[in-house]
């Protein structure tokens, strides 16, 4: 099947997470995918990161803590019934699917509920316990409905657990963890071993979980090809020194569109292609090598593997879908991080001509006000030119909302302090 790419016989199964507005939607993405040989296999939250359904007011009574809109009062006997009522719309959107990814990592302040407080205080009882026999709870109401579905879970909850309790939590038969790390830095040894522990406590069917995009700095914009590659060589080095008793099915390349549900916007898609193709390349080829570079350039038709190295172009995109997007964006990029701008207020001239004592004074040297003035125009301009060129590409692949949101997040914190000036350099010009 085209979907699969065997690295050492090992790391198999490509997935990709998408997020989509409407059912329809939906199922062409998923008639697309089964011509093309792939399996969809839906993610859907069920303890921590729940903060799609958390936050709205009439499910203020689920949350483990008042304050924490991400992880779910497992206590609460309307919290499965919620879990599986979305579960079971997921799976009837899905028609044959086989696999379900029931989420559950990062369940933060689990235990500092009220609720929670109470039961942690009988003798015996553990937040560890706690995590486990809501997930386990889960897991079971899923094989009770669909006897034949596999799965899958991320494991960072379970990492600190003894064999002993693992083997001993009910979750043994029952679910796949999957292992996410995206550093490419990540140390080899300790993820062997945590591999090999799972594998001893019974959980043996394992998966592994690398990215191409996301996961550098909340905020960021263009994509570190490099760093993602990196990721996916330390993995490989993993893969090959695991035991034959550890079973690795796959490796979930995840493309991360915010940290979480109410975060801001990571790096577009566009921008993350070249990362995705080198990313998928590193694997099939089982390294980097100058032929893995290569056929990126080749496929994408592109001379960079970087997408701030790539060199213009007027051709067609259509090998490159968004190339004119990503090409806007690592442009508007470089001038929105320029000394000049970002550092345009503290200026020597602003702070020496138009301070903020001479600013509410009204009184400040006409002449100098003028160079500032222009300077600022200068770079409003440019701004505004490379703003109205992302947009325009943006609204060709994603809602004006999109399009919106990514202007104020990164182009208005730059340009609303240098129009500030311009607006109180006219006052003040006005008034002397």
């Amino acid at each position: 099947m085209s979907s699969l790419f065997y690295v050492k016989q090992i790391l198999s199964k490509l997935s990709f997470v998408c997020f989509l507005s409407s059912r329809e939607e939906v199922l062409v993405l998923q008639d697309w995918a089964g011509s093309a040989g792939m399996e969809v296999i839906p993610l859907v939250q069920t303890f921590g990161h729940m903060e799609f359904v958390l936050k709205h007011p009439q499910m203020l009574r689920l949350r483990e803590a008042p304050h924490c809109l991400g992880t779910l009062n497992p206590h609460q006997e309307e919290a499965p019934q919620v879990v599986l009522e979305m579960l079971r719309q997921v799976v009837e959107l899905h028609p044959g699917v086989k696999t379900l990814h029931i989420g559950a990592d990062e369940v933060y302040l689990l235990g500092e509920g009220e609720e929670s407080g109470r039961w942690l205080a009988s003798p015996g009882r553990s937040v560890e316990q706690l995590f486990l026999d809501h997930v386990t709870k889960v897991a079971k109401a899923v094989k009770e409905a669909w006897p034949d579905m596999t799965i899958i879970m991320w494991d960072d909850m379970m990492r600190g657990m003894s064999p002993e309790t693992l083997k001993a939590c009910g979750l043994v038969g029952l679910v796949e963890p999957m292992l996410w790390d995206y550093n490419p830095n990540l140390e080899v040894e300790p993820t062997v071993s945590l591999l090999e522990k799972y594998s001893s406590a019974g959980l043996s069917d394992l998966w592994a979980a690398s990215s191409f995009k996301g996961s550098t700095a909340v905020d960021t914009c263009v994509t570190c090809t490099q760093r993602h590659v990196d990721n996916h060589l330390q993995w490989l080095q993993v893969a090959a020194s695991v035991s034959a008793a550890v079973n690795l099915k796959g490796i979930a390349i995840t493309g991360w569109q915010r940290y979480d549900h109410l975060s801001v916007l990571c790096e577009l898609m566009p921008v993350a292609l070249p990362s995705l193709a080198s990313c998928l390349q590193t694997l099939i080829h089982g390294q980097f090598s100058h032929e893995a570079a290569s056929r990126v350039k080749e496929l994408l038709g592109v001379s960079s593997v970087e997408v701030e190295a790539m060199d213009r172009t007027a051709a067609d995109d259509s090998r490159f879908p968004g190339r004119r997007l990503a090409e806007a964006i690592v442009e508007i990029n470089f001038l929105l991080n320029s000394e000049d701008l970002r550092s345009f207020e503290n200026s020597m001239f602003v702070r020496g001509w138009f301070s903020p004592f001479q600013r509410r004074r009204k009184m400040a040297n006409p002449l100098m006000c003028m160079q500032i003035h222009s300077q600022a125009s200068t770079f409003v301009a440019a701004l505004q030119q490379k703003a109205a060129a992302v947009r325009d590409e943006m609204l060709r692949l994603y809602p004006e909302s999109t399009a919106q949101e990514w202007m104020e997040e990164h182009v208005s914190p730059v340009m609303a302090p240098i129009q500030r000036i311009m607006e109180e350099i006219s006052d003040c010009m006005k008034t002397q």
